[in-house]
């Protein structure tokens, strides 16, 4: 068995714009490292950018796929020819939603978004005056943008609410201060995220259900899936959860001619599995300072070492691709 099959080839190793992913990464970078790979990080791209530079062969992989949020950038041929959906980081358990603070959902009576379409509810969360709530969301050109625009018009909320982008942490740095000085309010987060560590669904905050399920077409097959039992922190105590969500597989996505290239990468990549719990606490980490590439990938090599039996095997089986 050849112990380093990747000895002289380098991965180009995509980096996503949120950094809630750049732990994962990481640790398939040191995986790599093991199996005699050199790794080079490509500078945080966006989503559409990724899936085209992969199909062309400029970048190699991330593990930062969502699916099936991501389902629309495989709609060109293009790329759905040329990428390749490997392996399961985190299957069915990235949720996502909408959540409102817990004090202004008891106080009115809110669990559902479409209980926005009142002008007096949404002006609770009206920061800047212009009689719309703002629904603090995501950056432009990620999968979950598109989601929102969506249910913003299908739940007839174009009146009443608006949807606030911008840099995604930055954004959400305005949501937390707003939280803290008892201010009412409104945005969208995913797990694993740091947002649910700062303010707790349940205690905190709510998930709130919306009207119905309601996706652009390319996801409307998995509506039935956005009804989510067990959410803690649905507002009512509903469960299930109508989120207006389905549950996300978090996966690698690798460019096809890398990976029959690169059988023990390939391997490796249909094996590796992070505890969804694990992410949550690296990025708890990232929040409270410990987020600077140097702190990343100590905490990935931290991670590694404490589950080394795992991820010895994952490595032997990985060799054993390219004999």
């Amino acid at each position: 068995m050849d112990e380093m099959p990747g000895e002289g080839v380098t991965v180009r190793i995509g980096r996503a714009t949120w950094d809630t992913g750049w732990f994962q990464a990481e640790i398939f970078a040191s995986l790599l490292s093991e199996l005699g790979y050199e790794t080079e990080a490509i500078d945080p791209l966006d989503n559409p950018i990724f899936y085209q530079s992969a199909a062309q062969g400029d970048i190699d992989m991330w593990a930062n796929g969502w699916f099936p949020l991501h389902n629309t950038y495989l709609e060109d041929a293009a790329v759905a020819d040329n990428v390749e959906l490997v392996g399961y980081e985190v299957k069915a358990g990235a949720i996502q939603g909408y959540l409102i603070d817990k004090k202004t959902a008891d106080e009115h009576g809110i669990t559902n978004l479409g209980d926005l379409q009142d002008p007096e509810i949404a002006a609770l969360f009206d920061g800047d005056g212009n009689g719309l709530a703002d629904l603090f969301g995501c950056d432009p050109g990620w999968g979950c943008e598109l989601v929102i625009n969506h249910q913003i018009e299908a739940y007839e909320l174009t009146d009443t609410v608006e949807h606030i982008q911008g840099s995604y942490n930055a954004i959400m740095g305005d949501v937390v201060a707003r939280f803290q000085r008892g201010e009412p309010v409104l945005f969208y987060t995913w797990t694993p995220n740091w947002t649910v560590g700062m303010m707790i669904p349940g205690q905190d905050v709510v998930w709130l259900e919306v009207p119905f399920p309601s996706l652009p077409e390319d996801q409307m097959a998995n509506a039935d899936a956005t009804i989510v039992e067990g959410v803690e922190g649905c507002a009512g105590d509903a469960d299930p959860c109508e989120m207006g969500w389905e549950p996300n597989d978090i996966r690698v996505v690798a460019n096809k001619a890398f990976l029959d290239a690169n059988p023990s990468a390939h391997a490796l990549f249909e094996q590796v599995e992070i505890p969804l719990v694990d992410i949550l606490v690296q990025n708890a980490k990232m929040f409270e300072g410990e987020d600077n590439d140097e702190d990343i990938q100590r905490h990935a090599e931290e991670w590694i070492e404490e589950n080394r039996d795992q991820v010895d095997m994952w490595l032997d089986a990985a060799r054993g691709a390219s004999s």
